[in-house]
């Protein structure tokens, strides 16, 4: 990845978070991904792609509770990736409705 260039970064990461252990995170990262991280910037790149680290029952856990109002959940290094996610999942959700 040294050499990597943001496009093919923003595709391995996309893929990445297409194809994850359960569908549920497939689900809420993979339309996240296509709506969202090519306007992050470089620094709120790099904590996404550490937050794709993460296990992904811990991942679903997290997110789930913030949409449930609870701005605590998950670890204080991921809080604000974590708030982003969960808050376009939620975006999204209601606007299916």
């Amino acid at each position: 990845n040294v050499m990597e260039d943001r496009q093919t970064r923003l595709k391995r990461m996309a893929i990445r978070s297409w194809r994850r252990g359960i569908k549920e995170m497939d689900l809420i990262l993979g339309p996240y991904a296509d709506a969202q991280m090519a306007d992050l910037d470089d620094a709120a790149l790099d904590l996404h792609e550490r937050l794709l680290d993460q296990d992904d029952h811990d991942l679903y856990a997290w997110i789930s509770a913030r949409t449930r109002d609870d701005a605590a959940a998950g670890p204080a290094e991921f809080h604000p990736a974590l708030a982003d996610v969960a808050g376009f999942a939620l975006e999204r959700t209601r606007n299916e409705r």
